[in-house]
């Protein structure tokens, strides 16, 4: 029993010794790991309930759009893009936001909320849409500089044919054809052919002389 009693004694004090060397180590990282799972769940919730707030904002915004209430929308928009700005939401109201301005003819207006978007989304398909409907205001508006600057930043692979369209548009009204043919048709060979768009994009090679290769020996053939 002594010796059992001793032995203990002897576990004991190496484990006394272990934690006056070593425990204030284990004790800052066990806090270390506590508190950083209270903080993820501290966001996890924050951002719950900013996602909940930035819902219900987004909410009166569509029904403000579907009223035709610009003031209401821009009002929205604003307080969306201010306070819960990293939200999805608020990427999605700036599109509506310059949509319902774009049909008020508030071409400033909705430029505001394009540029917004196209600036800070985090969404990188939304921005991409916001980055074509701006440019597509600033060349009605014969800014075509700033157009093609828009279309310059990184786009999704997907959004590339549409970009390539809109920048034959752009170099078309600068009277640049032969770029703009080029665009044209990297356009027409990167949209998918069940997309009905690109029969629009192979309508515009046509008229420009330059029908597209498959559509061509068609019309030989035809003749």
């Amino acid at each position: 029993m002594a010796t059992y009693d001793l032995e203990q004694q002897e576990q004991l004090d190496q484990v006394k010794q272990f934690w006056k060397q070593y425990g204030n180590l284990i004790t800052w990282l066990v806090l270390l790991v506590l508190s950083g799972f209270a903080a993820w769940n501290g966001y996890n919730w924050w951002q719950t309930q900013q996602a909940t707030k930035a819902a219900g904002l987004y909410e009166e915004l569509d029904k403000a759009a579907v009223a035709g209430d610009a003031k209401k929308v821009a009002q929205s928009f604003a307080d969306l893009s201010k306070d819960y700005g990293r939200t999805t939401f608020a990427q999605q109201a700036a599109l509506v936001a310059a949509k319902v301005a774009s049909d008020k003819q508030d071409a400033d207006q909705a430029k505001v909320a394009l540029n917004w978007l196209v600036e800070h989304g985090k969404n990188a398909d939304l921005v991409a849409v916001g980055r074509l409907r701006l440019s597509g205001m600033q060349m009605d508006a014969k800014q075509y500089d700033e157009a093609a600057k828009t279309l310059s930043a990184p786009i999704p692979e997907e959004f590339m044919g549409l970009v390539n369209d809109r920048r034959g548009d752009i170099l078309m009204a600068q009277g640049k054809k032969a770029e703009a043919v080029e665009a044209y048709q990297k356009a027409w060979k990167t949209i998918d052919p069940s997309v009905d768009y690109r029969r629009f994009v192979e309508g515009k090679l046509v008229a420009l002389g330059h029908a597209p290769a498959p559509v061509a020996a068609a019309a030989s053939a035809a003749q």
